[in-house]
């Protein structure tokens, strides 16, 4: 399986980086991970809805251009299902078993995903209703997706 995870903004948080680094090697031996970043739209602290608008579209093209066209799209978002770790798993187990071997998350940036985005996913996933940081949901993304595979082959994870 190929899993693909694009995310807007560049990520400097060092602690972030080795944590991501350390599930992306877990992850290894059961699938193959790219994480591709893709830059932020600069825009001013304080915005219109209409120049909001105008940021998301910006990062939604650039999002867009890094999905394959056979991928399974996961959106995260904010109102997506929550699911447990078991049914994350399930739902990669069955994608793979039906022949979609390619899966590409997407973190959309501080102002969430535009329309566009939305739209080519396949499925939305939150992980709860309150806001994380886009850059924190990378690390807990990674890790559910190390986890998902643990439980698919029926390993054990510390918990």
């Amino acid at each position: 399986m190929h899993i693909q995870i694009v995310a807007v903004g560049k990520l400097k948080e060092k602690y972030l980086v080795q944590g991501i680094a350390e599930y992306a090697k877990r992850i290894g031996p059961y699938a193959k991970l790219d994480i591709v970043e893709v830059p932020d739209e600069q825009a001013p602290e304080t915005m219109s809805a209409a120049e909001e608008e105008r940021v998301k579209a910006k990062e939604g093209e650039r999002i867009l251009s890094k999905i394959k066209p056979d991928s399974h799209v996961v959106a995260m978002a904010i109102d997506g299902q929550m699911w447990t770790s078991d049914q994350l798993s399930d739902h990669l187990n069955k994608l793979a078993t039906y022949g979609q071997s390619n899966v590409t998350f997407i973190i959309g940036g501080s102002n969430g995903l535009s329309e566009e985005v939305l739209r080519r996913a396949d499925t939305k996933l939150s992980f709860g209703r309150i806001t994380y940081p886009h850059q924190l949901i990378r690390l807990v993304l990674v890790e559910q997706v190390y986890r998902a595979f643990k439980i698919m082959r029926g390993e054990p994870y510390h918990r």
